[in-house]
């Protein structure tokens, strides 16, 4: 009944982090559209108030004139809506799905003593402390870089990701390397809204009720992180998708095809924020797809050496042994209530029935069993694969 349980609390947080990610995710695409659509004011009155753009819209069967002042209004209006939760709320909805799954369960996700023989505490450790070094390192190479230098910062920081990766590589399988990169990139979004944003539009908002000029330095510096919370949505985004696709980060080097979506991912961003500008560079899309095929056909797995099946009956004990212990109707595996995926291995019909998903994530990615938790062997896996090759043979 416990890891039942569980699978339920996993379940309702991931749900809120989605709808949250969705809410905060959509208000940071809209207001970069916003930002990089607003055209000059027609009338000179507005721009003598201080109007520094505008544009027109229509949505949900109405128009919509949308003004941005150059620095702040004469009067502060009421109420005056603020965008914070949607970020918030996403963030601790990760963090709490992070501990519940990852760090709870750390002896299955984050560590493969094939990769690191890492105690759960030193992984858990290791988790931590990226999370927060990430924000420490991202939040000072701003600062030291002003905004003046966005290139050079956009270099060094896929530097830094890139290190990371391969850093992280050597001691985390790949699935929990995702997962760890996106909770970095995740954590400097949400750090960045909670640090930088909100209180540059809260010196904003006392200046002007104490009467007094808002420094313009403090809208800069928001709308500095903002822009960077919106090149990081796509590579976010990826990240939390990536877990269905073993393929990415099963394979040997599963943090340099991480590196290469991420850079993709934001260069995809790259385009739609051009384009909302006025400027549509088409080489920036085909550029993008290219890779994407490329990087396809460069980790595609290779062909099986064709070798004697072995007899089903060796095949069936590998599977006993190496899988069923989650992948039955009733797991006996800790922290499973049910077999993931819904999908059962504990029968020879069944087996037979789910041979090339044995074949792409035990044998292509070594993905399976997560955390190698089993000790499934490399002789094993090329006896699955063998026996896969000749068609799944029931004898």
């Amino acid at each position: 009944m416990e890891a039942y349980a569980i699978e339920w609390v996993q379940l309702l947080i991931r749900w809120i982090h989605l709808i949250t990610g969705i809410a905060w995710i959509g208000a940071s695409f809209y207001f970069v559209w916003l930002d990089n659509s607003l055209l000059p004011p027609k009338d000179p009155a507005d721009a003598d108030k201080g109007i520094g753009g505008e544009l027109w819209a229509v949505h949900g069967g109405g128009f919509y004139h949308v003004q941005k002042f150059r620095i702040a209004p004469a009067v502060l209006p009421a109420p005056l809506h603020w965008f914070k939760w949607e970020a918030y709320s996403t963030w601790l909805s990760g963090f709490a799905l992070l501990v519940v799954m990852y760090w709870w369960h750390a002896d299955a996700y984050l560590i493969d003593k094939s990769v690191a023989d890492l105690t759960p505490l030193q992984a858990v450790g290791i988790s931590a402390v990226l999370i927060v070094a990430g924000w420490v390192f991202y939040d000072q190479l701003c600062e030291r870089l002003g905004r003046e230098r966005e290139r050079v910062l956009a270099i060094v920081m896929i530097g830094f990701v890139a290190l990371v990766a391969w850093g992280l590589s050597l001691v985390f399988p790949g699935r929990a390397l995702y997962l760890q990169v996106g909770a970095m990139l995740g954590t400097m979004m949400a750090a960045n809204v909670l640090f930088v944003i909100i209180p540059a539009q809260k010196k904003l908002v006392e200046a002007k009720e104490q009467g007094v000029a808002p420094d313009p330095v403090h809208g800069q510096r928001g709308k500095q992180r903002s822009v960077h919370n919106n090149y990081f949505t796509l590579p976010v985004l990826f990240i939390m998708i990536s877990n269905h696709y073993p393929m990415t980060w099963g394979h040997p080097r599963g943090w340099l095809v991480l590196v290469a979506i991420l850079l993709i991912a934001a260069y995809v961003r790259h385009f739609f924020n051009l384009r909302h500008k006025g400027r549509t560079v088409w080489a920036i899309p085909v550029v993008a797809l290219v890779a994407t095929a490329g990087l396809a056909v460069a980790i595609a797995p290779a062909s099986p050496a064709r070798t004697p099946a072995p007899p089903f009956a060796a095949v069936q004990a590998i599977v006993a042994q190496r899988c069923a212990s989650c992948h039955a109707e009733a797991p006996t595996q800790e922290g499973f209530a049910v077999a993931p995926k819904g999908i059962l291995l504990d029968t020879p019909e069944r087996i037979r029935a789910h041979a090339q998903k044995i074949h792409a994530q035990a044998v292509a990615t070594k993905a399976m069993p997560i955390g190698n938790l089993t000790g499934m062997t490399d002789a094993e896996r090329a006896q699955l694969a063998a026996w896969i090759a000749a068609g799944a043979p029931a004898r």
